[in-house]
């Protein structure tokens, strides 16, 4: 099986220390990405460990596909105990990191302890250093790339960056990269900021070699030649005919469709593209670059998922009003739907939806824990019953878009993700409107059938994220495609995959996690059942729960500190 290069990098910040260690034996089974960085945390972090606390450990990763010139192949992925869902959690993010990632010659960099002042870590392939920086309390994630260039010449593209709300430890912080690229969903910011790490730099000239398959360039090309909405609006491009079939949450998931559709649409985010946006090494190119020439207002967004957070979700009908939301949170690192629908609970717990000066005011107010942004900065899950709103979350994460109430597969995706309500976790969503092949499709109602390919599309993402590879490489990355790229039988790929969301599940049920967590705010026909035939096609115990048989190797011990 294709496998990234290079021993790990495990780094102190408490300490100032930092070692390499071999893990060839765990990269020849774990292939790189999610699965090498869930493998690494089931196995170093205390099952007890406060996520905020300095025995939780953030693991970097990028996977073979990254030393590829391949389109798709752009992204890394972060793996550590969410502050949000207290679950173990993988988020990845693009943009032009990952190459300079592998530069440093390290497969994955480890980070625990925590520092008794803000610092930068700077890992290169001659070692790791640290620089105090308390001048960079509470900086934005743009001053903060301007101080590392300024000083150390390294574009934001070299960098991983927290901004005020990852050092204030709001639970849905993100860690920001190229500036305006987030690892995202479940607040692994707020580790950062928990460790009193401003930022980590990364750059090298040594990359290992991993021979990629000549098929990369034909994927490549068909990429760059490719007629396909995406290039235009990004995933925007579906919020018209979401909003069409009732499946986009609006007024604080109180309807399933947004009247105002029309001023914040695909449409009018391409009005206001203004050049192509691209991760590294990739020609699909369906980033969005906007501006808007009157104010002057400069963002890359918004994406579908941040369109229903601060748009429908908050009655905001004006893309300006929205571009200056998704500013705001790349500025201060905030994942947008965690953030635009806790702000959402806000407005309709007082009745202000539509207003975009609250909303802006409340993101600040968030990021930097001030007055009521205290309070919304723990999230929906634990805000819900001070505010008189309904809980809108599974595992303690806040919605995605794509509504199960209307398509009921995703419904029951959002339940059994281990990472809570992401709709990135299986992306059942394609199959129920449906973006694929009518072969492929099923019908939005119901869960027949459905839960067997539930689990064969999360195995399928959790090996894509383990290459890694972009999930909007599906209309070009067939099953014979990824058997060729990584050397391996599909079926032997999809055990890998469900090793991998086995052992989330286990480091989760650990720490408390069971069929109780697999539920959603609202009902689909069948549930129960279906969650039964989930549990029953994966080999798992009847209440959520992972059979100990599975892990009789134990949990390894975590290294000494």
């Amino acid at each position: 099986m294709k496998h990234v290069r290079g021993p790990l990098c495990s780094i102190d910040v408490g300490e100032r220390t930092a070692e390499t260690e071999a893990i060839d034996d765990i990269l020849e089974s774990y292939v790189g990405g999610r699965a090498l960085g869930t493998k690494l945390a089931h196995d170093r972090v205390p099952f007890d460990a406060d996520p905020l606390g300095a025995e939780n450990r953030l693991y970097f990763a990028t996977g073979p596909m990254q030393h590829s010139t391949m389109s798709f192949t752009g992204r890394m992925s972060a793996t550590g105990v969410s502050p949000l869902t207290d679950g173990l959690l993988s988020s990845n993010a693009g943009g032009f990191l990952s190459r300079n990632f592998t530069g440093t010659g390290y497969s994955a960099v480890e980070l625990t302890g925590a520092s008794d002042e803000l610092v930068i870590v700077h890992v290169t392939d001659e070692g790791v250093e640290f620089e105090p920086v308390p001048e960079l309390e509470e900086a934005t994630v743009p001053e903060t790339c301007e101080y590392i260039e300024d000083e150390h010449g390294l574009g934001s593209e070299h960098t991983t960056v927290i901004g005020p709300a990852g050092e204030n430890q709001v639970r849905f912080a993100s860690i920001m990269t190229s500036e305006e690229r987030a690892f995202g969903r479940g607040g692994l910011g707020a580790v950062l900021g928990a460790k009193n790490v401003k930022a980590i730099t990364f750059d090298g000239d040594s990359t290992r070699e991993v021979e990629v398959p000549p098929i990369q360039m034909e994927i490549h090309g068909e990429a760059a030649q490719a007629e396909h909405p995406m290039k235009a609006q990004g995933t925007t491009s579906v919020a018209e005919y979401a909003n069409m079939v009732e499946a986009l949450p609006s007024y604080y998931f109180e309807e399933l469709s947004f009247e105002g559709i029309d001023g914040i649409s695909g449409d009018r985010v391409e009005e206001k593209k203004y050049k192509k946006g691209t991760c590294s090494s990739c020609a699909f190119a369906c980033k969005l670059p906007t501006k808007d020439e009157e104010s002057g207002l400069e963002t890359e967004g918004p994406e579908y998922e941040t369109l229903m957070a601060f748009g429908s979700n908050s009655g905001i009908d004006d893309i300006v009003d929205l571009m200056k939301s998704n500013k705001l949170c790349d500025e201060y690192g905030l994942d947008t739907i965690s953030a635009g629908d806790t702000v959402a609970a806000y407005l309709a717990s007082e009745d202000e939806f539509g207003n975009a000066d609250l909303i802006h005011d409340l993101v600040e107010k968030i990021a930097y824990r001030e007055g009521v942004g205290d309070t919304l900065a723990e999230g929906v899950d634990r805000v819900h019953d001070e505010l008189g709103v309904e809980n809108w979350s599974v595992k303690g994460m806040e919605f995605a878009a794509h509504d199960g109430r209307t398509l009921n597969g995703q419904g029951l995706a959002f339940a059994t993700s281990n990472r809570g309500a992401d709709h990135m976790y299986a992306e059942f969503y394609p199959y129920e409107y449906p973006l694929v092949d009518a072969d492929d499709a099923f019908d939005k109602a119901g869960l027949e059938g459905k839960p067997p390919k539930l689990v064969e599309l999360e195995n399928v993402n959790a090996v894509k994220d383990s290459a890694v590879f972009c999930k909007f490489s599906r209309d070009f990355m067939t099953e014979e495609r990824m058997e060729t790229l990584l050397d391996a039988a599909y079926e032997e790929l999809l055990e890998l995959g469900g090793e991998v969301v086995a052992m989330e599940r286990h480091f989760n049920n650990q720490r408390g996690f069971d069929r109780s967590d697999d539920a959603l705010p609202y009902e689909i026909p069948d549930f129960e059942q279906g969650l039964a035939e989930y549990y029953d096609e994966r080999g798992w115990n009847d209440d959520g729960t992972v059979p100990e048989a599975a892990f009789e190797s134990g949990h390894g011990a975590p290294a000494d500190d």
